[in-house]
């Protein structure tokens, strides 16, 4: 997991340094779609949710954690916020998830829980934090 976990601290270092000065944070990434304000606080969201994922499964198996996109973009009002204060909570929150990765323990690494929203889908802590960082590469390189 230590991989993972520079892995995940070298995309925010580069997104940081190379990338979130350069866009204009109220376009849209697609007609319809969520604004790029509204992509960074979709990444907050999945950054909380993964993070409380990653702690539970070093204590805890088969639990179900699930969570809804689009109602808690709209709940927690992104578009209205600072960019600023979104973009340090997005880092603060990502560098608390290598944190935990970087210290994960072993043994835990494939304890599952369920994260299907419809069904049941019981995944690894290893693929979680695989997936979680591919999710948030995807959704970086939506940002224009």
């Amino acid at each position: 997991m230590k991989e993972t976990a520079q892995k995940l601290t070298t995309a925010i270092g580069e997104f940081l340094t190379r990338k979130a000065q350069f866009i204009n944070w109220e376009t849209h990434a697609a007609p319809g779609k969520w604004t790029n304000k509204q992509i960074i606080g979709h990444l907050i969201d999945s950054a909380h949710i993964n993070l409380q994922r990653f702690v539970r499964c070093t204590y805890e198996e088969g639990f179900k954690l699930i969570y809804f996109q689009e109602e808690w973009v709209s709940a927690q009002h992104y578009q209205d916020a600072d960019i600023s204060e979104l973009l340090k909570l997005w880092e603060l929150v990502n560098r608390q998830i290598a944190r935990v990765l970087a210290n994960y323990p072993a043994d835990r690494e494939q304890i599952r829980c369920d994260n299907g929203r419809y069904e049941v889908s019981f995944n690894t802590v290893a693929f979680l934090a695989e997936d979680y960082i591919e999710h948030m590469q995807h959704h970086l390189k939506q940002l224009i």
